[in-house]
């Protein structure tokens, strides 16, 4: 028989190993044997008794009251993302049934006509950042950007990705934390279940971040794109989300107005209005080819 999932257990002891005596207010004498806090030390603090703090973690007490989580939250140093997402455990109850098939996510229409007619980039996330819709600026801005896509699998194991992001393992860590909190406790998903072991077996910093049980809420963020052909570019990130989906994410980057990056991402859109050549001649491709260059040479210069 399987060992049935401990979510709340997992989080609270990744947390606690996270916290140091010092944090905690606790003094420090000897060598210490485990990371961050002891559990009768959380225990203690919390005001909880060691044998139920130990319940908890070992999954063998799936009811603490919001008070105990609150208690043990504060102990943790959980910010209220964090707290939130401590709490959704403490709520959520097992589930005895077979695995579900996973969700098919469908971008409403109006949706994707309206990405399609923005002067911006811009695309749709799915709830596991699938990249379900993007517009041809998007695209260009990253050939990632494209509907079939995953975003954490690019960065995480896309070196052209990774070149994009002068700072991207900084960037990860925000970008992991973010999607455990939009995946919470629907964690039972085929979809959800296979990311996560690809992304743990092939990259040893996203097995390292996803151990540390982060938690942020995904909000609007300046990024710095650092464009192969145009240059770097200083954009605004905003995160919307797509009333009556689950999770889905409307996502727009745009620069300052009469900014470097305005004038950097307008020659990019002029660049993919540039008519593809009537005939199929290797002269005519060279041709327009050669004048994206020159555009891109120029804005660069």
């Amino acid at each position: 028989m399987a060992e049935e999932p401990n979510p709340l257990g997992e989080y609270v002891r990744a947390r606690r190993e996270l916290v140091t005596p010092e944090q905690a207010g606790i003094p420090a004498f000897g060598v210490r044997r485990v990371p961050g806090l002891r559990r009768e030390e959380v225990a203690m603090l919390a005001g909880i008794s060691a044998d139920y703090y130990l319940r908890l973690e070992q999954g063998r007490d799936r009811n603490p009251s919001v008070q105990v989580l609150e208690s043990i939250a504060r102990v943790l140093r959980l910010d209220d993302d964090a707290t939130a997402h401590l709490l959704r455990l403490g709520a959520a109850k097992p589930r005895r049934r077979a695995r579900p098939r996973p969700r098919k996510e469908t971008v409403p229409p109006g949706i994707t006509k309206l990405i399609a007619t923005l002067p911006l980039p811009a695309l749709v996330e799915g709830r596991y950042f699938d990249v379900l819709a993007a517009n041809a600026l998007a695209t260009a801005l990253s050939p990632r950007f494209t509907a079939g896509a995953n975003r954490l699998r690019s960065l995480f194991l896309d070196p052209a990705e990774q070149a994009l992001y002068p700072y991207w393992e900084s960037a990860a860590g925000g970008m992991v934390a973010g999607f455990r909190e939009s995946v919470g406790t629907d964690t039972d998903d085929p979809r959800f279940i296979e990311l996560v072991g690809e992304l743990s077996l092939a990259s040893p910093l996203f097995s390292r971040l996803w151990a540390r049980h982060d938690v942020q809420a995904c909000e609007a963020a300046p990024k710095h794109i650092a464009h192969p052909q145009v240059g770097g570019l200083q954009l605004n990130r905003e995160r919307l989300s797509i009333d009556g989906t689950q999770g889905q994410t409307l996502v727009i980057y745009h620069p300052d107005p009469g900014t470097d990056a305005a004038d950097k991402l307008a020659l990019l859109a002029s660049a993919i209005r540039t008519p593809a050549p009537l005939s199929a001649d290797r002269k005519g491709a060279e041709n327009s080819g050669h004048r994206r260059h020159v555009l891109f040479k120029e804005a660069a210069g």
